[in-house]
């Protein structure tokens, strides 16, 4: 009898442990609006509670709304047969060219889909901005610099179809969750093709430029340790670590930073153990160092691709909102 009473009052214990990690995230978020929104650090947790409904994921596939227009499979680049589209966001009501917000889906670089941001694409097209998401090579059609070169040839065609399509090239953002972060920080900061010359993009650039770039949980710099043995990140590059260190210089979005940069907007949960918080930690650091304007958010106890969650997304939108208002309208 005493050893159940004791095996009982165990479960209690555990009972009210598991119930104060579930409902203290919420109790704080609400006692602290305006804050970011404070996760549960284990996935386990994470999981509960998006099982017993403290917590929804958001909706992948939203309603279009009838005041929205969506164009889709917008050909960008076709490279040895391959196509490479976009789809644009727009609303029917607009009287003036429009800021676009050119979102770049993740997934390792090898998966996800552009369709995976309409969450964001159709919510910021109903807030009066047109919106893109981009597909890109994957690796399984070919690894680093491919993808990089795909999102740059993105941003010119973007440079170049302003007038066709309704928005304003002097005022074009690029938003990427993980790869896709990583991808839109190389083209934000200027990354340039192996071997390409300055002359043959000149005229474009000289015209225009990405004027702010928001990142969300990315890889920045590919040559530190934790990158070096990420097999994501090895098989990205196709070669390991040691036997091309330059490539891994390449790659990193960090060393292309400098003064000329566009503000940067950084997200990053900070249990994130897939893409360590160092990461933005390190570019944040370097942006204020040769003053680039930025703000970074870090998200409590929330992991890798922690905007699923539909109480970070709102609070993520909540930012961006803020961020775009100022450096695009």
């Amino acid at each position: 009898m005493k050893i159940l009473k004791q095996l009982l009052y165990s479960l209690l214990i555990i009972f009210v442990i598991c119930v104060f990690l579930l409902v203290t995230p919420r109790i704080w978020s609400a006692l602290n609006p305006g804050k970011p929104p404070v996760g549960y650090h284990f996935t386990i947790p994470g999981y509960v509670a998006v099982g017993i409904g403290l917590e929804k994921l958001i909706n992948m596939n939203p309603e279009i709304p009838t005041d929205i227009e969506e164009i889709k499979d917008i050909e960008y680049k076709n490279i040895n047969g391959k196509s490479l589209q976009l789809d644009i966001y727009r609303p029917k009501n607009r009287i003036k060219p429009l800021p676009l917000l050119v979102f770049i889906h993740g997934g390792g670089w090898r998966s996800g889909k552009r369709s995976d941001y309409m969450v964001y694409t159709v919510a910021f097209a109903k807030k009066g901005y047109m919106t893109a998401t981009v597909s890109y090579r994957l690796l399984k059609d070919a690894p680093y610099p491919a993808c990089a070169e795909d999102i740059t040839d993105a941003v010119q065609w973007f440079y170049r179809n302003g007038e066709k399509y309704g928005y304003n090239t002097d005022k074009i953002a690029l938003i990427g969750g993980s790869a896709g972060a990583h991808l839109a920080l190389l083209a934000a900061y200027e990354w340039k093709k192996p071997n390409e010359t300055i002359d043959s993009i000149a005229k474009v650039e000289s015209r225009h430029r990405i004027k702010a770039v928001v990142d969300i949980y990315g890889p920045i710099d590919l040559t530190t340790e934790y990158a070096q043995h990420q097999s994501l990140v090895t098989s990205f590059m196709a070669h390991p670590y040691k036997e091309n260190p330059e490539l891994y210089r390449e790659a990193s979005p960090i060393n292309y930073v400098d003064k000329s940069d566009p503000p940067t907007m950084i997200l990053h949960g900070t249990s994130d153990d897939l893409v360590p918080i160092s990461q933005s930690d390190m570019l944040k650091a370097k942006l204020d160092t040769v003053g680039v304007p930025n703000v970074y958010y870090k998200v409590p106890l929330w992991p890798h691709a922690m905007d699923v969650v539909q109480r970070v997304n709102d609070f993520s939108q909540v930012k961006m909102n803020d961020f775009f208002t100022k450096y695009l309208k």
